[in-house]
């Protein structure tokens, strides 16, 4: 029996950005084949030249940037010498592809069935009703709840999860034959990223897809990968089956990512803080968001976070977990007082519910916090001198001679370099950026700071070192965390105590070991179940793990204040939500 021919094979790929001193070969020789029905994951992390051969088969190398050698074949045509009008006609018909990031991707002024109807229309000759019909039965094929009313919403009313969703429907709705999928999965909650991949699963067995996976977490990769290229700096350090590489890895650099992957159960154990004194006290918050209404409705609002409380010791670290939507981040904004909230928030004793102008700017020397996304955290026209000396020049008034010494000291503090001084965010990596925004959170230094999945998006081996940095600076400054994230493993490296948040309330909080270890509600037992190991034979059950939790409707007529949540002791410092 012949052998199949390949959907696409990449010989000896390079590309350059650039030209005389700042010439750069960003990928150099890269060679593979990728054959029907079959995945092959190309895993490395940024800088790799990944996301470039990518946008190279696509024929979508931004401008500067060029293949200057070697082949792509698709159905025996070599991509890059096609013209731009065979591209185009290509693109979204037999060639598909899921970009990382899909806020970005998504035209924010038109709707989700505007943008699903306007790639079908340009490839199929279809009235406004039949491509209608498609594109609602595509987004039901990727189970998009409520697929008719996402019809007509915008990107920025649908949660990631959803996006992701309508990126995999928009790539798949002229059935293609090859399928690219640029990180579909970073920064994604562990059980929507086990949805995203699941379905990508069937919607391949379904059609025949070869699929074409990019991506940095090496979970994924044993769990969805035929064979893995390994790249690092622009160049192929191993090739070969999914087997071949977790079993007998041959490179220096394939063995150093993985020993760098987060496997949970596998941290040291961290001192106990139960008799040092409290720092941070939160007790019974919440934060509800009116929400807009007819003529003849009722109030309504969004109860967001519902009666949270917990308390944070001197130099602990306190991890929140959950997925999107449970109230995370709004409880972290809810104590900076970026939100208005009820209950009662302390700081060293101090009640800082209701505070304003000049008692708030006091009170925010003592609470810092990390933000998620640092590009967005920055501001792209201000040097780090300015970003990172503002909190100094706004509480201390500090002449520029003095700001100067004392940016230069808390860029060493976070192992960046004096003369980073005078750059912008945008010539830094993504693991610099965040770097610079903890180096500014430190500036007045703060007693406690919120990182708010401060290293969710980042490369395997630059979130170990980030995680080093924030437990270096923790002993070294008598730091104490809250510690925002959906990454388990994560977690379980940097944190003394667990609270795993669910639809708005604490349901489960402890010692680490003890939630994480030996977890008593059924919610904490699906998110650790979700996360995804870096060994083979150990995938998750995707099928079981697709069975969703039907949280309460968070939507409340106004006025209404639920039971307030109970909680039963299960061990030494665990404590577990009583059902209603």
């Amino acid at each position: 029996m012949a052998e199949p021919l390949p959907s696409l094979s990449v010989e000896h790929l390079s590309i350059e950005v650039g030209a005389g001193a700042a010439h750069k070969v960003v990928v150099e020789d890269l060679s593979f084949a990728l054959y029907p029905g079959r995945t092959l994951c190309i895993a490395g992390e940024s800088g790799s030249g990944k996301s470039l051969s990518s946008l190279a088969i696509m024929g979508l190398l931004p401008k500067g940037v060029k293949a200057s050698a070697g082949a792509i074949r698709f159905d025996g045509q070599d991509l890059l010498r096609l013209p731009e009008p065979d591209l185009r006609a290509l693109r979204g018909k037999r060639i598909g592809m899921i970009f990382q990031e899909p806020m970005t991707s998504l035209n924010p002024l038109l709707t989700v069935g505007q943008q699903l109807a306007e790639t079908l229309r340009r490839h199929e000759a279809l009235g406004r009703s039949q491509a209608r019909l498609r594109c609602r039965e595509m987004l039901e094929a990727v189970r998009m709840p409520q697929a008719e009313k996402r019809l007509a919403q915008y990107p920025h009313e649908l949660s990631g999860g959803m996006r992701q969703r309508v990126m995999i429907a928009m790539a798949m709705l002229c059935q293609p034959q090859l399928l690219i999928a640029d990180e579909p999965t970073t920064a994604l909650d562990v059980t929507i990223q086990a949805q995203i991949l699941e379905l990508m699963r069937e919607l391949q067995q379904q059609f025949r897809t070869s699929l074409l996976l990019i991506t940095h977490d090496m979970g994924v990769v044993a769990e969805m990968a035929d064979e893995v290229v390994v790249m690092n700096q622009g160049r192929m350090e191993e090739r070969g089956s999914l087997q071949q590489v977790f079993t007998m890895p041959q490179a220096a650099y394939t063995r150093k990512l993985m020993a760098a992957v987060p496997v949970l159960g596998t941290a040291a154990p961290l001192e106990t803080l139960s008799e040092q004194p409290v720092v941070l006290a939160v007790q019974d918050l919440s934060v509800r968001f009116a929400l807009r209404r007819g003529w003849f409705e009722r109030p309504r609002a969004v109860h967001a976070v519902e009666g949270v409380s917990f308390e944070l010791r001197h130099g602990e670290t306190l991890g929140l977990v959950g997925e999107s939507g449970c109230g995370k981040s709004t409880t972290g904004k809810a104590i900076m007082n970026m939100l208005a909230y009820q209950g009662s928030v302390r700081l060293h004793g101090q009640e800082l519910n209701g505070l304003h102008g000049d008692a708030l700017q006091r009170v925010r020397r003592d609470i810092q916090m990390v933000f998620q996304d640092p590009y967005a955290a920055l501001n792209p026209r201000k040097t780090v001198f300015d970003l990172v000396g503002e909190p100094l020049l706004i509480h201390d008034r500090l002449a520029e001679p003095e700001r100067r010494a004392r940016v230069a000291r808390l860029l060493e503090q976070v192992d960046l370099p004096v003369v980073a001084m005078e750059r912008y965010p945008h010539q830094f990596s993504g693991g610099q950026r965040q770097r610079l925004c903890i180096a500014r959170a430190l500036a007045l230094n703060p007693k406690v700071i919120i990182a708010d999945e401060s290293v969710s998006a980042l490369d395997v081996s630059v979130q170990a070192q980030v995680l080093d940095l924030l437990e270096r600076l923790r002993t070294e400054h008598g730091l104490s965390y809250l510690f925002i994230s959906h990454d388990m493993a994560v977690v379980e490296r940097i944190c003394h105590r667990v609270a795993v948040m669910y639809a708005g309330r604490i349901v489960e909080i402890g010692a680490r070991d003890q939630v994480l270890h030996n977890p008593q509600h059924p919610y904490t037992r699906r998110l650790l179940a979700a996360v995804p190991l870096p060994q083979l034979g150990k995938r998750r059950d995707f099928k079981g793990l697709l069975k969703d939790f039907m949280p309460p409707n968070p939507i409340k007529e106004a006025g209404f204040t639920p039971p307030p949540q109970r909680y039963a002791p299960v061990g030494v410092d665990h404590w577990v939500a009583i059902e209603a």
